[in-house]
């Protein structure tokens, strides 16, 4: 999508939709006060016989209004009071669902929206991040019919207002990293392989900033990732571990690692899960695919920072070979681990990344993304990430991202005390502490290989994807993970 400025009036501005706004007492803002004075009275009409109240992100469409040169105008409510963030998205999102199927351009006069807490740039960012959610529809492996035409769709997005081209430029790549990851989580599994990621991650690299290094199963069995293999080899498909390299920074600067598990599909091993909705687990994945969709965003707007991004990538299938509750296995690190359940796979090829990635890498911080458990999930729902760290600083500087992109996280527990929960009568650990703070001796297991290196854990099993009617991959937590990096 195409973006630009105009100094404009709302009035004057030639496009398929202007969008205004008025608030819950009728008020209309400056720009849409504007339309109503060059149409005589027409939006105050709409308002006085009740066709919309301001109601937080209620919207009203209307035709073209003499006086004016936009052929469409959109009212939208902006509620009772001072826009918080959680309506400017509602708000956000009602907007571009309603002008999503227009083609042409479409005008925002927003600007009166904005205030000290949400200033215009973050307006600006994040409507070209609700424009490309609304945009994004999968299609990948649906047919074609020979007479379907292309759907509309706007052009491009005029901003009614100051300088905020940076924001929208911003707001654009996080959105094509967010749909990138999307699209990668909504794949079907029998065609989003580990070795399919292996080879996006090569597409990737026909930008020169970005150097890949694919690691395959082999390789690793020969170095000793033994809790990788572990869950790797039940399955045909070969396990990958990928290595994506930005050094917009140059070489001499420190390095910040983002990790993702890319189970590409978790039946839970010989610990085999219930039928009851498998076909998600194909979503296993999407903590690659964050890893994945931030690195593309990195691409577009080629801050001058240095990021690592891996992601380690299996099939977890029940097999003749597949490890089994009560195998011990080696992982790269040296330290011995007793497999209590299969389905607890995701921190076993983790551990192995976390180990390679801090030893050959050196990174000043890592933030591993996962699918965990589902005790986050029953912890949080599906608002929240779960933040696991020991790190102060880290933990701040990823929250004040979580709360600016609106990419929201909780921080949960990761107390020493509970590490006792993986202790193991025939290894160093075990992979499970019982059934009671899954979610946190997962975390509690992952720290135990991160030792000496600022690191935080986001468990998004339920923030990745959304079940039912609207299942589809949520993109989280890009918009998380970019401004965390580029803050740093």
């Amino acid at each position: 999508m195409q973006y630009q400025i105009s100094s404009s009036s709302a009035a004057d501005i030639q496009a398929s939709c202007i969008v205004v706004t008025l608030d819950q007492s009728g008020k209309l803002s400056e720009a849409a006060a504007a339309i109503d004075s060059a149409s005589g009275g027409f939006l105050q009409a709409r308002i006085d016989a009740r066709d919309i109240s301001g109601k937080t992100a209620e919207t009203l469409l209307l035709p073209a209004v003499s006086g004016i040169k936009a052929q469409r105008v959109l009212l939208v409510g902006s509620g009772k009071d001072a826009v918080k963030a959680a309506a400017a998205q509602k708000i956000l999102t009602a907007i571009a669902a309603a002008t999503s199927k227009l083609d042409g351009e479409i005008a925002l006069a927003l600007t009166g929206l904005a205030s000290d807490e949400l200033p215009e740039s973050w307006w600006a960012e994040q409507t070209a991040m609700a424009f490309g959610n609304a945009l994004y529809k999968f299609t990948e492996t649906k047919g074609k019919k020979d007479d379907e035409e292309a759907p509309r769709a706007p052009e491009s997005l005029i901003w009614l207002g100051g300088d905020v081209a940076a924001a929208l430029a911003k707001g654009d790549a996080v959105a094509n990293g967010v749909n990138f990851a999307k699209e990668l989580g909504n794949m079907p599994p029998n065609i989003c392989t580990p070795s399919y990621l292996a080879g996006q991650a090569q597409a990737l690299a026909s930008d020169a900033a970005l150097d890949v290094t694919v690691l395959d199963e082999a390789e690793l069995e020969k170095m000793g990732a033994g809790a990788f293999v572990s869950v790797a080899k039940g399955s045909s498909e070969p396990g990958k571990m990928i290595v994506m390299k930005y050094m917009g920074a140059g070489e001499g600067q420190p390095a910040h690692m983002i990790l993702g598990k890319g189970i590409t599909f978790d039946t839970g091993g010989i610990s085999l899960k219930p039928g009851q909705k498998m076909d998600e687990m194909k979503y296993d994945m999407c903590g690659a695919a964050s890893v994945f969709g931030t690195m593309k965003t990195l691409l577009q707007l080629k801050p001058a920072i240095n990021v690592i991004g891996m992601v380690t990538s299996a099939e977890n299938m029940p097999a003749g070979n597949a490890s089994k509750p009560g195998d011990v296995v080696t992982s790269l690190s040296g330290k011995t681990i007793e497999i209590l359940n299969t389905d607890a796979e995701g921190r076993l090829v983790l551990c192995d990344a976390l180990t390679y990635g801090i030893d050959n890498f050196k990174p000043a911080s890592v933030v591993d993304i996962a699918t965990l458990t589902g005790a986050c999930m029953a912890a949080l729902g599906e608002v929240n990430s779960g933040l696991f760290t020991q790190d102060e600083a880290l933990a701040e500087q990823l929250q004040s991202a979580a709360k600016y992109s609106c990419d929201k996280v909780w921080r949960l527990p990761l107390e020493e005390d509970y590490q006792d929960l993986l202790d193991s009568n025939f290894a160093d650990m075990a992979n499970i502490g019982g059934p009671l703070a899954g979610a946190t001796t997962a975390a509690c297991f992952l720290s135990r290989f991160t030792e000496g290196t600022p690191w935080a854990h986001l468990d998004i099993a339920g923030t990745a994807w959304v079940g039912g009617a609207k299942k589809g991959a949520t993109g989280r937590p890009v918009p998380l993970l970019v401004n965390y990096l580029l803050a740093k």
